[in-house]
């Protein structure tokens, strides 16, 4: 996409501009994502104690933002360097993490041919370098109209972030997921899809609060998707809610298997399952005075205001960081 397009994106709100998360060693898996998933590096910045690190509740830590691009979306891997005084040290993912789990979020790469995407993955699963989720690329079946004929695969990067690759049948997805790919079949990110369990309570918040829009809701079971998502007598409703343009948020509420677990009350930003959506909108104002309201709650100390130098190398000037209904975390910020 071109440079123009990207910026004239950018001011139609609310947009996400950036998807990433926690990780131990932001080099090594950058190469990962660079080797395997079709990423293009980007940027990487080093942030010493500051604003920034106060916005998402490390005060005093010092840490490092390495940037990856894929398609148009751009992928930020988060480590931190030094932590800041009396705060504990990040904890790994939970080694037996389930997809029900209220912890669970992945990112969806759509790519154009998952034969192609999802065998180098394969061969990496078998040498025991990865961990799958689903037991095998799954086609969702012809009785579920919404979904009919995508096929999909999930499986964890080299620290246990959870990805899932997916494949748009021609009378699905948007039209830009079926332009032909350039030499490689990863296209771009569709959304950030998070686990919540209360799915009339994440609609009011993602719409009415911070402005997305309804992009779709009904209920995946059967063999198949047990076998994508690595459970058992699966049923789980899938909630979208989208930008103007750009990828989403898709909210999966299992209403079978019962006894996920929630989200840790004390995880932070330093956790290897800590994910984080950054969002930008027009008005922080009136989404603080609201998010308590909306079953929200607060990571930052109210709205912050960015120092000049770290503005310029984050390219927003305020935010505020807080938590959905369920733990999730997002990063909303203004120009």
């Amino acid at each position: 996409m071109a440079a123009e397009h990207l910026a004239e994106r950018s001011m139609r709100t609310p947009h996400i501009r950036s998807l990433g998360f926690t990780c131990r060693n932001a080099e090594a898996l950058a190469s990962f994502y660079t080797s395997h998933l079709g990423c293009l590096r980007q940027e990487c910045l080093e942030l010493e104690a500051g604003d920034y690190a106060e916005l998402i509740g490390l005060p005093g830590s010092r840490l490092k933002l390495l940037r990856l691009r894929l398609g148009d979306e751009q992928l930020e891997l988060l480590e931190v360097l030094e932590l800041g005084p009396n705060l504990r040290a990040g904890r790994s993912i939970p080694a037996e993490s389930r997809s029900n789990d209220l912890w669970f979020q992945h990112i969806c790469i759509v790519v154009a041919d998952i034969a192609a995407a999802a065998g180098p993955v394969q061969k990496l699963i078998q040498q025991g370098q990865l961990q799958r989720i689903s037991s095998s690329p799954q086609t969702l079946p012809s009785w579920n109209q919404a979904a009919a004929g995508i096929q999909a695969f999930k499986f964890h990067d080299p620290e246990g972030h959870c990805l899932e690759l997916l494949q748009f049948p021609q009378d699905k997805g948007e039209p830009r997921w079926h332009r032909t790919a350039a030499g490689s079949p990863f296209l771009g990110i569709d959304h950030s899809a998070i686990a919540n369990a209360d799915t009339p309570r994440s609609c009011r918040f993602y719409d009415e609060l911070l402005g997305l829009r309804l992009g779709g809701d009904g209920v995946n079971s059967g063999i198949e998707q047990d076998h994508l998502d690595g459970l058992s007598e699966t049923e789980v409703r899938i909630t979208g809610h989208r930008c103007p343009e750009g990828p989403g948020i898709e909210c999966l509420n299992y209403l079978q298997p019962a006894g996920g677990r929630p989200l840790p009350a004390d995880q932070n930003s330093a956790d290897r399952a800590h994910w984080q959506i950054r969002l930008q909108v027009r008005d922080l104002e009136a989404i603080a005075s609201q998010l308590e309201s909306y079953g929200g709650s607060w990571v930052s100390p109210g709205i912050v205001d960015l120092s000049a130098e770290q503005a310029t190398a984050l390219g927003f000037n305020r935010a505020l960081q807080i938590r959905d209904p369920d733990g999730h975390q997002l990063q909303i910020v203004s120009s």
